[in-house]
């Protein structure tokens, strides 16, 4: 039986306000033009390979966790867990999987954890493409709804911007109450 090699990879774990996502890819053979750690790519550039990859990989999943679930578990947990759960979404059960980061996922199949990971390897660089995308449109979303906190322009992110409106508003449901800005206000 062939076994598939998974790339995995999370965004958001430095935000303040939004899920952390993760994603899971098995490319295909064909090579992908253009793969590289998200935070390298422009953002057009990222949403023409993300659908790129999802129409040309074998299989790919895409996991969020709550800002609520992250102020419970932390958000190394809550990391950790989403990609779980991407890696368990995947149809393709005979696999090895690459983490990029320190910290292997718990699942039953073979897993390394490499820091770099998503610039070593196509198919990390992929789940982070993927997941980079998917995260920014849910951040996206968000803005929408509270466009006082310009989660467009920033993602949750703590920049200037963000950290006055926090002032400002307040914090909101999607806000992680557990991290260093978020108590200061609470304080």
């Amino acid at each position: 039986m062939k076994t598939f090699f998974v790339g995995v990879d999370e965004v958001g774990r430095g935000s303040i306000a939004g899920p952390v996502v993760a994603a899971a890819i098995i490319l295909k053979k064909k090579e992908i033009l253009s793969l590289k750690d998200s935070k390298l790519l422009s953002p057009k550039k990222r949403q023409i390979l993300s659908e790129d990859i999802k129409k040309n990989c074998v299989d790919y999943a895409i996991a969020e966790v709550s800002s609520k679930k992250i102020d419970k578990i932390n958000i190394r947990q809550a990391s950790l867990l989403a990609m779980k759960i991407a890696v368990e979404k995947l149809k393709k059960k005979n696999i090895e999987v690459i983490v990029d980061g320190v910290d292997k996922i718990d699942i039953s199949q073979k897993c390394k954890a490499i820091v770099k990971a998503d610039n070593i390897y196509e198919e990390v660089m992929a789940a982070s493409i993927v997941a980079k995308v998917y995260r920014d449109e849910l951040m996206i979303d968000l803005d929408k709804k509270y466009p006082q906190y310009l989660f467009a322009k920033h993602k949750g992110y703590p920049t200037k911007d963000h950290l006055h409106a926090l002032k400002k508003f307040g914090s909101i449901e999607e806000h992680r109450k557990t991290f260093g800005p978020l108590k200061k206000l609470n304080e």
